[in-house]
């Protein structure tokens, strides 16, 4: 098990509790560490990131490239049908530690622009 300073867990969860897309606390190796409300369901704790979902799905991962620059990192694509965008940001101070979410997960972002 991976041993994390409960105040880093704390922060995530102050910070990203109530994101309303999907976000987890990942470990370089790919262990999840903490999900916000929104990742319930979707990712869990003391789980490989990579092995859940499709092979496809982690292609365009970027986290290595985040973890070894030490600065965000992201990609477009599309998810179910609609657009999104993905984002690494590795922690400073804490160069074993990226956040991970995408812009676009749970919400169509332009179906609800077009009701507007």
């Amino acid at each position: 098990m991976i041993k994390v300073d409960p105040s880093i867990i704390e922060a995530f969860a102050l910070m990203w509790g109530q994101f309303p897309e999907p976000v987890t606390l990942v470990h370089k190796n790919r262990t999840v560490l903490a999900v916000n409300e929104a990742g319930q369901g979707m990712r869990e704790v003391g789980t490989n990131c990579a092995k859940q979902g499709s092979p496809e799905a982690h292609r365009g991962c970027l986290a290595n490239q985040a973890l070894k620059s030490g600065k965000a990192t992201y990609v477009k694509g599309e998810y179910n049908g609609h657009k999104m965008i993905s984002y690494w940001l590795p922690l400073a101070g804490y160069p074993e530690l990226f956040v991970h979410f995408g812009v676009g997960i749970t919400i169509d972002y332009d179906a609800e622009t077009k009701q507007a």
